[in-house]
């Protein structure tokens, strides 16, 4: 009976030592570190979005600024177009002077 009970005792307690080993501190299945996996992504893909977001929308507001004149001015700096077709497409931006608008 005492050899049993020693060898009982023994293999219990081998199955103490082990089992921290093989199913980590917390038990089978649940560990806190899982969690920071996914917030880490969630984290990385929420500062993109909002990068990108913030970016577009600053471009977006200095091309809607820049307006049409300047564009015509920088393609007749360019020499992309002569100047009686900036003089005709100026004055089609700025309307005609004789009141003939549409």
């Amino acid at each position: 009976m005492t050899s049993s009970l020693a060898t009982t005792m023994a293999v219990q307690s081998a199955q103490l030592l082990a089992d921290p080993v093989a199913h980590g501190p917390w038990g089978t299945g649940f560990s806190p570190w899982f969690l920071l996996f996914p917030l880490f992504w969630i984290l990385v893909i929420g500062l993109l979005i909002f990068f990108a977001r913030r970016t577009w929308r600053r471009n977006h507001e200095w091309a809607t600024a820049r307006g049409g004149e300047s564009v015509l001015r920088e393609r007749y700096a360019r020499g992309e177009i002569d100047e009686t077709e900036y003089r005709q497409r100026l004055e089609v931006l700025r309307g005609d002077s004789r009141g003939n608008r549409r």
